[in-house]
């Protein structure tokens, strides 16, 4: 377990540059009509759709988001609601609106998170003998279960030292990318997958993480689009495991209903075999205490 020295949220906002913070204060400086017209628009709504999914005037959202009018506290969450905006975004919207924030960030090693860590531990421990992690909204490794060693294995120990990011140890020349037989692919997928996730949430920290991966060098083709192989129903990850090819998919789960902003930034990433022969070899390497799956 990885709770000591794991990095909270918090924690990864202190440790990042000051242009990231100064980036922060000035989002937070805006006005919150502006704020509000911006997630809009990159939430592709007019203004008639959004007042309409909250239930309000289109003429009073105009009104908001030009300034002409002072929204209330429960009108900036409802709106954000509807935008499903992020828990940290709806923070900053209540601060342009000169409220106190509502949603707390507790840090994961906290007494108020035992149920969190309690669960986290059970899907751990359940998953073996397939590795999985559990990452926060920077893709810091929070916690993992004893079989990502099979990932990780090579990687230069700066990269696994604390606080660990799951896209470096991937995709840095030094990680995992001399054993990921589909680099191109798997590269792609990752990249595509952050620039998602930079479009829902607008993170600077995560912004600069992503053009420091762009830099990370790839001696194979990266698909523009994700084409399935032969067989392929989802996009595999093919790594070399000492004279063995291993293949995974992974599922990415997360808590249903967060009110902490670092419950709701926790990602589980769990890893399956995708092949007969992955899983075959898995088994066969768990301890004597697991039980493989019917019919091995």
């Amino acid at each position: 377990m990885r709770w000591e020295g794991a990095p909270t949220c918090a924690a990864a906002d202190r440790d990042g540059s000051d242009a990231l913070l100064m980036t922060e204060i000035l989002q937070v400086q805006r006005p919150v009509g502006d704020q509000l017209r911006q997630w809009r628009e990159r939430r592709r709504l007019s203004q008639l759709d959004l007042a309409s999914q909250a239930a309000v005037s289109t003429r009073h959202l105009s009104y908001v988001e030009t300034g002409r009018s002072q929204p209330s506290r429960d009108m900036i969450l409802r709106l954000a609601q509807q935008l499903d905006l992020p828990l940290r975004e709806r923070n900053r919207l209540l601060l342009a609106g000169g409220y106190a924030p509502i949603y707390a960030e507790s840090a994961i090693d906290s007494p108020k998170m035992s149920a969190v860590r309690t669960a986290i531990r059970q899907l751990m421990a359940s998953h073996e003998p397939y590795p999985a992690v559990v990452v926060d909204r920077a893709w810091n490794l929070v916690d993992s279960n004893s079989k990502i060693e099979l990932f990780t294995a090579g990687c230069a120990p700066w990269l696994l030292e604390p606080p660990a990011n799951a896209l470096r140890i991937s995709l840095h020349p030094d990680g995992m990318a001399s054993r990921i037989l589909n680099f191109g692919e798997w590269r792609a997928h990752l990249l595509g997958r952050t620039r998602h996730q930079l479009a829902i949430t607008r993170d600077p920290a995560l912004s600069e993480l992503y053009e420091e991966l762009l830099g990370y060098s790839c001696d194979q083709p990266e698909p523009h689009l994700e084409m399935p192989g032969r067989n392929d129903i989802v996009v595999p990850l093919r790594i070399r495991h000492g004279s063995r090819t291993l293949a995974f998919f992974s599922t990415v789960t997360t808590f249903g209903t967060p009110l902490d902003i670092t419950v709701a930034e926790l990602a589980i990433e769990s890893f399956f075999p995708a092949d007969k022969e992955t899983q075959l070899f898995l088994w066969s390497h768990a301890d004597s205490a697991g039980q493989a799956p019917e019919g091995q």
